[in-house]
This record gives structure tokens, C-alpha cells and sequence, in this order.
């Protein structure tokens, strides 16, 4: 088996985990869950116990308690790209006359998106506290589907205003909801919903322009080199013409960083444009992706072990309500990107 072979068997994988990720985002059961689950059952036995209480103190550490490891990742990711852009891909460049503008524009984007990855670290996404929560009850009205007045959160002991929900992650109730994100090790709420939009957009412009860039290089690596025009012999001793084939075997053994490289960049870049673009659709409609999987049934079963636990949390068969908070693309843009603020009550 070639490298070629192989790679394209990596592809595959890759392609196909994407989509089952699409396509079973938010359900509860799913062939991968499924099967990881099969297979825990057969490997438990044979696991020693110190391994199985450490793997899952792990999991836990990572995906259920606050921690700066995926923001080291993201970083470190970044720092190799980088490195290799510039250590490889720069030079190439300006050997083939590419500007020096042109060449720049990675680099404005990576200023750019750290700007806006600080502020999602950093900005406060709308914790619901004790001083504010009189002003909070009053932004959004309660939709009495999923979202009904006087229900209390049991943790922050505090009523919980609509559209906020309690994130077992920041122990903290958040205005206007919408997931906890890992890579920023913050939750996005009404504070937040536009720096992660633009963190989203930002970084998707970075990867596409690096991609296009390299792609660029190795174009026209190919054709000053007349790859196309030559020929080879084969094992049978025939000469053959030099196919794609052929020349996508020679970049992967001339420049086999650089592939991989590319391959890397235009995975994030499709992975990252269809989670942005989804974020798009609900910044339109003025939804949150938490409201989105409540409205279509789904629930996490480790925050609603059971449920009968919160009846609240069930939606109700109509869908007619799903948008209930739309309020017109213009409008729901600009609480986007302008939050509603807690009423302020006037000192007496």
C-alpha cells in the first residue's frame, strides 16, 4: 500500500467522522456512542482499575470542569501552521512573485482572530448574579415553552430569567444561553454571541486565505516544472503520460509538509465555515443553539438524567413557536451584535 493509498484512507475517515458529527449532532444515541459503548464493556474487564478512574477523572478534567487545555491546543495548532507557512510557504511565494500584500493578509488575520479569541476568553457572557438578576428577569419575555416564569435554578438558588439556562461547567446561570465552547474555556451568552461569531468568521478567513495561498504555490510549482507535459515509465516497462495521479504523488514526496499542511487547512476551513454559518443562521433568527436543540427534542442526558426531572425542559409538540424570539433580520443582527441590557432600577 502506497502513501498515496494511505492518505487517501485518512481522508476518508476524517470525511466520514465529519458527517457523522453533523448529522447525529445533539441525539442521544448514536451508531459512534453506540459502539464506544460496546466496545467499554469488552475492554472494562481487562482494564486495570487505576486506568479506567484515571481515564475517567481525564474526560472529566477536560469536558466537564473549566481548564486552559484546549486553548494551549489552539494555540500550539496555530504555532505549527504558522511556522510552516512561514518557514516554507513564505519563500516559495516570493520566489514566484507573489506581493508582498497578498502575502501579509495571514498574518493581519491572525491579529484579528487573537483579538476576538481574547475577548471570548476574557468578556463575561452574562452571568446571572444576585444584583442583577431583578433588571435580567426582564429582558426577554418567557415564551411558556420552553422558558416559564418562576422556575428556580437549584444550584445558583437564584429564578432563572428566559432564554438563560445553568452551565454545569462555569457552575453559573448565563443570559441568553447558547453553549459552553471549550476552546475559549467560556460559556457564550448575551455578552459574548458577537466576539464568537466574528472569532468564527475570522478564523475560517485565515484558514481559506492560507489554503489559497499554498494551493497557489504548489499550482504553479507544477506548472514551471512541466509536470504535466512529461512521462514516466511504468513497471511493465511502458512510458505513460503524467496524470493527475502521478503529479499528486510528486507533491506529496517533494513537499510532504506542505500537503499535509493544506490537507489540515482546508479540513478547518469547511469544518469551521459550516459551524459559523450555522451560528449565522441562528444569529437571523434570533435563536440560540440551545433553544435550536430543546425546540427539536434533544437533550443532554448527563445535564437531564431523566425527564420527569424538569418538565419544563420538554418542549411542546408545537412548532409554530419555534422562533419566538425573531423579531425581523435586521433586529435580531443588531441584538446580536448590540445586547439588550438588564433595566436598571432608579435609586429612591
Amino acid at each position: 500500500m502506497d502513501f498515496l493509498t494511505l492518505f487517501a484512507i485518512y481522508v476518508v475517515v476524517v470525511l466520514t467522522c465529519i458527517v457523522l458529527v453533523c448529522k447525529y449532532s445533539g441525539q442521544q444515541q448514536t451508531p459512534l456512542s453506540i459502539f464506544f459503548d460496546s466496545v467499554s464493556k469488552v475492554v472494562a474487564p481487562l482494564t486495570p482499575k487505576w486506568l479506567q478512574r484515571f481515564s475517567q477523572w481525564t474526560l472529566h478534567r477536560l469536558f466537564h470542569q473549566r481548564n486552559n487545555m484546549f486553548i494551549y491546543l489552539h494555540f500550539l495548532l496555530e504555532g505549527v501552521v504558522y511556522a510552516e507557512f512561514t518557514y516554507e510557504v513564505f519563500g516559495y511565494c516570493r520566489e514566484m512573485d507573489t506581493t508582498l500584500s497578498s502575502l501579509s493578509v495571514p498574518y493581519v488575520l491572525l491579529a484579528i482572530k487573537t483579538f476576538f479569541f481574547y475577548l471570548c476568553i476574557k468578556r463575561d457572557p452574562g452571568t446571572i448574579t444576585k444584583k442583577r438578576v431583578a433588571g435580567q428577569l426582564h429582558v426577554y419575555p418567557y415564551d411558556r415553552r420552553l422558558f416559564h416564569p418562576g422556575v428556580t435554578c437549584p444550584t445558583c438558588q437564584l429564578v432563572k430569567p428566559a432564554r438563560s439556562k445553568h452551565c454545569r461547567v462555569c457552575d453559573r446561570c448565563v443570559q441568553r444561553f447558547d453553549h459552553h465552547c471549550v476552546w475559549v474555556n467560556n460559556c457564550i451568552g448575551a455578552q459574548n454571541t458577537r466576539y464568537f461569531l466574528l472569532y468564527l468568521f475570522s478564523l475560517c478567513a485565515m484558514a481559506g486565505d492560507m489554503a489559497l495561498l499554498t494551493g497557489d504555490m504548489l499550482l504553479h510549482t507544477v506548472l514551471r516544472s512541466g509536470l504535466m507535459r512529461a512521462s514516466y515509465i511504468d513497471e511493465h516497462g511502458q512510458q505513460q503520460p503524467a496524470g493527475l495521479l502521478f503529479v499528486t504523488q510528486h507533491l506529496f514526496l517533494t513537499f510532504p509538509r506542505i500537503v499535509f499542511m493544506l490537507g489540515f487547512l482546508v479540513f478547518v476551513f469547511f469544518l469551521l465555515a459550516g459551524y459559523a454559518l450555522f451560528h449565522s443562521y441562528l444569529a437571523l433568527i434570533n435563536q440560540t443553539s440551545n433553544e435550536w436543540y430543546k425546540s427539536r427534542g434533544y437533550a443532554c442526558q448527563r445535564c437531564h438524567p431523566s425527564s420527569a426531572a424538569d418538565h419544563f425542559c420538554s418542549p411542546a409538540p408545537d412548532q409554530s413557536r419555534r422562533h419566538h424570539y425573531s423579531r425581523g433580520l435586521i433586529r435580531n443582527l443588531g441584538e446580536v451584535f448590540f445586547p439588550l441590557q438588564p433595566v436598571q432600577k432608579k435609586a429612591s
